[in-house]
């Protein structure tokens, strides 16, 4: 009698919601993907009133331009699924990114063909072609639902399968080589000009075309990130990140010549002022974790100090005149006092209460500086009236206030006020990074995690965070030193909690929280993100609280760590998230013979 071992394979399951064929899905998905940016080309309606003019053959425009992206994003998810070469890079062990990116296509074709019925007054007003790219979305949405949850290979084989047995192949073959580092510095120029590229044209963006804008980068962030693309291009970053700091602004100072007017420029500067302002309030809330209501008085405080020597004549120092570097040591000198002043008291409280005595102290320099008009006070800063009238900057002769022609181009105001704060953002991310890498910033770290044990192991709280609130304050004054002559006057309004318009307090706390505490690139994109929605989408002005909160839920849910997250934070808030445990493999079936 002999034993015989027989081994049962148990048959996969489909975890599709549509039984398709595997070779049918996946078809659908590169057919629906091609279709949906071919669409762009076609007319979507007979008149031109609708933004962008959708009435030409073979010339895209407006809303279109976001599909023909969804859709082409969408084909290339689907080719990686082949492992097409040269797109291998795209490939994901599941068809998450594929099913994230074709919905995405499905989300801003139908709500461009929604607008246009909605702005011109009707279906009827939509031509087949409109009709066509409607359809054609959805195509490639019904091809990824019938692909099951594990990538699946059109002759069976997983994608984990293919890519084991190629990376195989290669060992048995030919040595592992590291991408040279010439290729890598070329992904990351390549990358932060598509980046540089995108915002010029949100930024050329209003209402319609910019909610589809929304979309679109919405949704194809997130299938980047599904697919882990994202997670790649950080750690190349990291590897260059000298390389990769130097591009990102040089890119920046290219914006400007990209612009055909100034007010988009004018937006710009006013993203610098407030990313600024909000990584100086980082250290407080993302690198030392004390909550902090008030902190754009210490905006206010520089702006009111360079108003006062800026030569004003509404300045009660109206014969004194500051160059700009005096200016700009006396705004932030003044913010750092205050913060001293006002964290000496008040740094030995902890949590809520801190946070109660800091929106306290935004609401007192309010009230202050509405009443030292010389009527209810002594006067120093006119008041509601503020101190208008202040001039524009003059460096080493160089006149920010007047257009200056460089290279064929003219660069307006707002654009060599740009060049200025840009120039200052730089200066206030090494400030950020070398506090941050420093003794220093180890111990604001460790006051975060645990105040107790940090002085327990000999850790100075008290000084430690009141060096911490100084500085923020005095980042935050050295931001106003330029806002002030941005804006041509300082009044009160806008330096309270909430209800005014950018900055105020909630604003800047909503930019750290929602880019990423702890980061220097996530409060300045949380304060691009939350200055351009109000601004292209002016409905919104009236619920701008509520859309905040919204934002912030929804965040607190899927992502807590924000938008661009700090790796320690990451681990902190996904602690008791344990990895899946691998399905133990069936036990070998045994039959006697």
């Amino acid at each position: 009698m002999t034993n015989t071992t027989v081994t049962t394979e148990s048959t996969p399951v489909n975890t599709a919601l549509i039984p398709l064929p595997v070779n049918v899905a996946r078809a659908l998905t590169a057919v629906g993907g091609l279709a949906t940016a071919a669409s762009a080309y076609l007319a979507w309606t007979w008149t031109s009133d609708f933004p962008g003019d959708l009435t030409y053959y073979g010339a895209p425009a407006g809303v279109q331009w976001l599909t023909f992206v969804a859709g082409l994003l969408t084909l290339l998810f689907s080719l990686s699924g082949y492992s097409v070469k040269g797109l291998r890079w795209l490939a994901s062990q599941t068809t998450a990114p594929l099913l994230i990116s074709s919905l995405g296509g499905l989300a801003v074709t139908w709500y461009s063909l929604g607008a246009i019925a909605v702005e011109l007054g009707g279906l009827a007003n939509l031509t087949t072609g409109g009709t066509i790219a409607g359809v054609a979305a959805l195509i490639p949405v019904i091809g990824a639902l019938g692909l099951p949850k594990a990538d699946t290979a059109p002759d069976g084989g997983g994608l984990k399968a293919r890519l084991a047995a190629y990376t195989a192949k290669l060992d048995r073959t030919t040595p592992r080589t590291q991408v040279p580092a010439w290729q890598q510095r070329a992904i990351i120029t390549l990358a932060i000009a598509v980046g540089l590229s995108v915002f010029t044209y949100g930024i050329d963006s209003y209402t319609e075309t910019f909610i589809g804008f929304l979309i679109v980068v919405g949704f194809g962030a997130w299938a980047l990130h599904a697919a882990g693309i994202l997670e790649r291009f950080s750690a190349l970053t990291a590897t260059h990140r000298g390389f990769s700091t130097v591009l990102a602004f040089a890119a920046a100072a290219v914006f400007p010549f990209t612009q055909n007017n100034d007010h988009n420029a004018n937006l710009g500067v006013n993203i610098l002022i407030f990313g600024t302002v909000a990584l100086g309030l980082n250290i407080v809330v993302g690198l030392t974790g004390l909550l902090d209501l008030g902190y754009v008085a210490f905006l206010g405080v520089g702006a009111y100090a360079a108003a006062l020597v800026s030569g004003s004549e509404y300045s009660v120092f109206s014969g004194t005149t500051f160059p700009f570097w005096a200016a700009a040591l006396t705004g932030a000198g003044a913010s750092l006092v205050f913060g001293v002043l006002i964290g000496a008291p008040t740094l030995r409280l902890r949590g809520d209460y801190l946070a109660i005595v800091t929106l306290g102290f935004g609401e007192i320099f309010r009230i202050a500086v509405n009443n030292l008009d010389g009527v209810s006070g002594p006067k120093i800063t006119n008041g509601p009236a503020g101190i208008p009238g202040i001039p524009d900057l003059t460096i080493f002769g160089f006149n920010l206030g007047n257009s200056h022609a460089f290279g064929g181009f003219t660069i307006g105001r707002f654009a060599n006020y740009f060049f200025l704060m840009l120039v200052i953002t730089a200066i206030v991310i090494v400030i950020f990074t070398r506090a941050a890498d420093s003794r220093i910033g180890r111990a604001w770290v460790a006051i975060r995690e645990d105040e107790t044990a940090a002085t327990a192991m000999g850790i100075n709280g008290f000084r430690v965070k009141l060096v911490a609130f100084a500085l923020g304050a005095s980042l935050a004054g050295l931001a106003g030193t330029v806002s002030a002559h941005v804006t041509y006057n300082v009044v009160p309004n806008p330096y309270q909690f909430a209800g005014a318009a950018p900055p105020n307090s909630a604003f800047l706390l909503a930019a750290v929280v929602l880019g990423g505490m702890g980061t220097v690139s996530g409060p300045l994109l949380g304060a691009a993100l939350l200055y351009l929605i109000p601004e292209k989408l002016q409905f919104l002005q009236n619920y701008e609280l509520l859309a905040f909160g919204v934002a912030l839920v929804i965040l607190m849910r899927f992502r807590p760590e924000g938008v661009i997250a700090n790796k320690r934070r990451q681990l902190e808030f996904h602690e008791a998230e344990e990895p899946a445990t691998p399905a133990e493999p069936a036990a070998p079936a045994t039959a006697g013979v």
